[in-house]
């Protein structure tokens, strides 16, 4: 088998080659040579459905830094199938739109190193078993979407979008390393396998990571109060939201909150959050998507709630390993079934509907609702498309999301029948707001039909020619239609190949109790699911057809009091916080900078010195002092002290070389020629350099000294302060020893590297790597003073090469 990591960096290798391709201009579009890694590597993975369906499971490890358990380890079982299918899937479909959706004066170069860079962090998230390798490539996907949502950063709106998504999600993100550092405390382990065989619920860590890592997989996915970034991500180019916001990114927290519930799942607190915000996302997201004039920001919010819909079955399935009947564990556990499965729907109608209006957008130049209108006789395709994904999206047959619709109707009103977590006074709500959500999802589904492509016309036509897509561009979004139908009439070769080994990797406790998936039927006779849906195909009727007098509503919400306004008055506040704190610090002054700095370093030495009473000195083992060293030592007291006195620059100048010629004669007496030879050649070269700058300066008098008594007084207190604290801990240090030392060690320089001088073996051998690295940084100065020299600049300071 190819190995998982190997899947995993496949497209950040082909990220690599894009910039060789794209130079080299190929006579074909540089889409078709993208599209062949996605293509291949859903071949790859689709190999290996039938022997993850009988139970087989696929890992792979290489070591990365073992000394902290992370090895990049892989795994690969029936959940993370389905989400590696879907990322590469829809993957080679959304390149293939884009071929056709991009202009070619776009950067494509950057457009498909960004795309590539998604794909290969998602499926990198979906296969790591090491909590860590996890954690990598989940800020990598909010890195990488952060580029493609400010594609297009020459527009102010792209790149709001892209700071805001990006901010939600890596904040998201640092709270869930939180989480898998509790994990990995209380455990010891950073595998997710070796996490579920070890943990323990009753510790007093338990909790606080349950309740992080939610918030990670919430921003993610885009859940109540989170949810605000995802409507402002729609600024990106139609192929990116088309993937990342329907199909990808957005599933990263359902496939979190899946992969953790056979840790978590049996927790009360677990099925209240993951339920509970679920419920409330799906229905915010639906009532909030009817107001929308903007088809892309009507598909932001339905996403939303269709996001709410299956984060709030997996919460209802996770009730399975708390119930102790086998047959109420079989009910609960198909919530999950319904929740993956609706999961697979979502990606197919969403991501169609996405590329038709895409395609509007494209054909006639505007999104907006309020100018469309009469579309079908001009885009009779598109218009089938959208059609198809929208009676989906609405709960419809023959269409595929009327069975995972009729199967979380199902869970709803299981889970409302249930006696404990306070179900039995709370738990008839969920059905109850189950419904009311799908009316309004059925509302906006029509508004997409109706609104856009039936009625009459209120294009502005103008110059532009209304007509429908190219061939190549209605490929992907009739793939996607088609596979509608197709689930519909043929469900159980999704259920049997995908869906049941997925549950088995949700449910490991349970796979040997009860059957964990189900045989999907398109009809159950006449019960409450299917009442419950020709209520909302009523009710939903007379809500489009009345819409003018019952939208006055949303005026109850106004913006002002909106999430938004909130991010964004935080935001500025932020802002203005932070710059008014900068402008105190950042004061141009040298003196103050010093000052900042030699205060935090009397407080935090000095203050650790005294309050751990860490301050010692211990004579006994102190060499003695000579004259000779006395004097050398006086010398330099005097030429330091006289320093401040100093009536001239030259003066100044001289007594401090007199400091560090002294610092050499001490080397050269404690028989270390080499340093006493570094610190004679850099003290002649800072003081001939020293020299040369004041050479240039203005002459100094007495009256230029703007420096207050008070100010000096100051100085005078910090530098005698700084010298102290210095003292205190080289006496401190020297007289409290609590290792070995490494001289003896580096003695066996001669042994160990053939060395004959034990600081070119240190420098060479030992420590080699600094060594380099030190060097690497000068010769990067270097390359910046030396560019600094060749840059000939105008009177106006612009560069005169560039002119």
């Amino acid at each position: 088998m190819v190995t998982l990591n190997l899947i995993i960096m496949i497209p950040f290798l082909a990220a690599v080659l894009i910039p060789v391709l794209y130079k080299r201009k190929a006579p074909i579009h540089i889409g078709w040579s993208v599209f062949l890694v996605p293509a291949a590597l859903f071949v790859t993975l689709a190999r290996y459905i039938p022997s993850v369906a009988n139970g087989e499971t696929y890992s792979y490890s290489m070591r990365w830094i073992p000394s902290f358990d992370i090895n990049f380890t892989t795994y690969l079982d029936g959940l993370s199938m389905i989400f590696g299918l879907l990322i590469t899937g829809i993957g080679s479909l959304v390149i293939l739109y884009s071929i056709y959706y991009l202009s070619s004066d776009e950067s494509l170069k950057h457009f498909y190193i960004y795309l590539l860079l998604f794909m290969g962090s998602m499926l990198g998230v979906v296969f790591s078993d090491n909590l860590m390798v996890l954690y990598v490539f989940w800020e990598l996907t909010s890195i990488s979407s952060f580029l493609l949502i400010a594609f297009w950063f020459h527009r102010k709106r792209s790149r709001y979008g892209a700071q805001k998504a990006m901010l939600i999600t890596v904040s998201g993100g640092l709270a869930m390393l939180t989480s898998f550092i509790m994990l990995y405390l209380m455990t010891g382990t950073m595998s997710i396998r070796g996490i579920l065989a070890a943990v323990d619920i009753h510790h007093p860590l338990f909790i606080p990571a349950l309740v992080l890592l939610l918030v990670g997989a919430f921003t993610k996915s885009a859940q109540f109060p989170f949810h605000i970034w995802l409507p402002d991500a729609m600024e990106a180019p139609t192929p990116v939201s088309a993937y990342l916001h329907s199909a990808t990114m957005v599933k990263a927290g359902i496939y979190l909150v899946a992969r953790f519930t056979p840790i978590f799942g049996g927790e009360e607190l677990w099925f209240s959050l993951v339920t509970g915000i679920g419920l409330v996302t799906l229905f915010w997201g639906s009532f909030t998507a009817v107001r929308q004039t903007d088809l892309k920001a009507l598909l932001a919010y339905s996403t939303i709630s269709q996001l709410g819909l299956i984060m709030s079955l997996l919460g209802i399935g996770s009730i399975s390993l708390n119930v102790d009947s086998d047959v109420k564990t079989f009910i609960y556990t198909q919530a999950t079934f319904a929740g993956l499965f609706h999961l697979i729907n979502h990606s197919t109608f969403k991501g169609a509907l996405f590329m038709v209006v895409g395609i509007i957008d494209h054909e006639i130049g505007t999104r907006d609702i309020r100018r469309l209108g009469g579309l079908m006789s001009f885009m009779p395709v598109s218009f089938t498309i959208a059609m198809i994904g929208s009676f989906s999206m609405a709960g419809l047959p023959p269409f595929n999301g009327f069975l995972s619709k009729e199967m979380f109707f199902t869970a709803v009103l299981n889970i409302s029948q249930l006696d404990f977590f306070v179900l039995d006074t709370w738990g008839v709500l969920i059905p109850v707001i189950a419904w009311i959500a799908s009316i309004f999802t059925f509302v906006y589904s029509m508004i997409i039909v109706f609104k856009t492509f039936l009625g009459t016309s209120r294009i502005e036509v103008g110059d532009r020619k209304v007509h429908e897509a190219p061939v190549g561009m209605l490929i992907s979004p009739s793939i996607l239609a088609a596979l509608v139908l197709v689930i519909f009439f043929f469900p159980n070769i999704i259920g049997d190949y995908l869906l049941r080994p997925a549950m088995a990797s949700v449910f490991p406790s349970l796979a040997d109790k009860v059957e964990l998936s189900q045989h999907i039927s398109v009809w159950h006779g006449f019960n409450t699911e299917i009442f419950m849906t020709i209520g909302v195909i009523v009710f939903g009727s007379l809500f489009y057809r009345y819409m003018g007098g019952w939208k006055g509503i949303f005026k109850l919400f106004p913006t002002s009091w909106s999430l938004d306004t909130l991010y964004n008055n935080a935001l500025l506040r932020l802002e203005s916080s932070s710059t008014a704190f900068t402008r105190f610090y950042m004061t141009g002054t040298l003196r103050d900078y010093f000052l900042y700095i030699y205060l935090f370093f009397i407080l935090a030495i000095g203050g650790a010195l005294f309050m751990t009473g860490a301050f010692s000195t211990d004579q006994i083992h102190y060499a003695p002092v000579h004259l000779y060293e006395w004097v050398l030592i006086l010398v330099m007291l005097a030429a330091g002290i006289s320093i401040p006195f100093a009536t001239t620059r030259v003066t100044a100048i001289l007594l401090n070389g007199v400091l560090g010629y002294g610092i050499a004669a001490l080397f050269v007496i404690f028989r270390a020629p080499d340093l006493a030879l570094t610190q004679i050649v850099v003290e002649t070269v800072t003081t001939v350099l020293f020299l040369l700058c004041f050479y240039f300066l203005p002459k100094w008098k007495k009256e230029m000294d703007k420096t207050t008594p008070r100010i000096k007084s100051i100085n005078l207190l910090i530098s005698i302060s700084v010298g102290v604290i210095y003292v205190m801990t080289a006496l401190s240090v020297q007289s409290g020893k609590l290792f070995n030392t490494i001289s003896g060690f580096f003695e066996k320089a001669d042994e160990l590297t053939g060395g004959k001088n034990i600081v070119n073996a240190i420098l060479g051998d030992f420590r080699a790597f600094d060594t380099m690295l030190e060097i690497v940084v000068l010769f990067i100065a270097g390359i910046g003073v030396f560019t600094l020299t060749k840059l000939k600049l105008g009177k106006g300071g612009e560069n005169v090469e560039d002119q």
